[in-house]
């Protein structure tokens, strides 16, 4: 099991790694924009990843290459709200192919996922780290080369954030 906590320390096993949370840190999720990491116990849903800037590696997970149309909504008046989609699209979401590396691998958790509550957040992934552990809108953010090794290693995709 994964296990994040509020000071920015990711766990599994014997590997620590620092990563960035959400701005507000970790806590009850309220309300989209909030940018809270949500406290509980979730798991990951698959990886998304640029098949252009990462290598092919092995994991549990299923992956999916990212391309130019793929987006995730975040628009909390839209049916597909939380969920991926495709672009272009006329309501807000965020671009998972972008010019940074943020997204060059993006691991969504379930959080809001199942029975979908409108406007509770959205987005939630794991996702590769800005320079300087910039916080994030509510994610966790790794290095890129901290991610990967998670994703070779990991056997469950059980995650515990607290």
């Amino acid at each position: 099991m994964i296990i994040i906590n509020k000071s920015g320390v990711l766990r599994f096993k014997n590997l620590k790694f620092k990563c960035a949370l959400g701005k507000s840190g970790i806590g009850k999720k309220r309300k989209e924009g909030d940018n809270i990491t949500p406290k509980g116990s979730y798991k990951l849903l698959g990886l998304f990843y640029r098949s252009d800037r990462i290598p092919n590696f092995k994991t549990i997970l299923k992956k999916r290459k990212i391309n130019k149309k793929m987006g995730w909504c975040d628009d909390v008046n839209n049916k597909n709200y939380n969920k991926l989609i495709k672009l272009p699209c006329n309501f807000s979401h965020e671009k998972l192919y972008r010019k940074d590396n943020v997204y060059d691998l993006v691991v969504p958790i379930n959080y809001n996922t199942n029975k979908i509550a409108r406007g509770k957040g959205s987005a939630i992934f794991l996702h590769v780290a800005k320079k300087n552990y910039t916080p994030t809108k509510g994610c966790i953010a790794l290095k890129k080369k901290d991610l990967i090794l998670l994703l070779k290693k990991i056997k469950s995709k059980k995650v515990k954030i607290n």
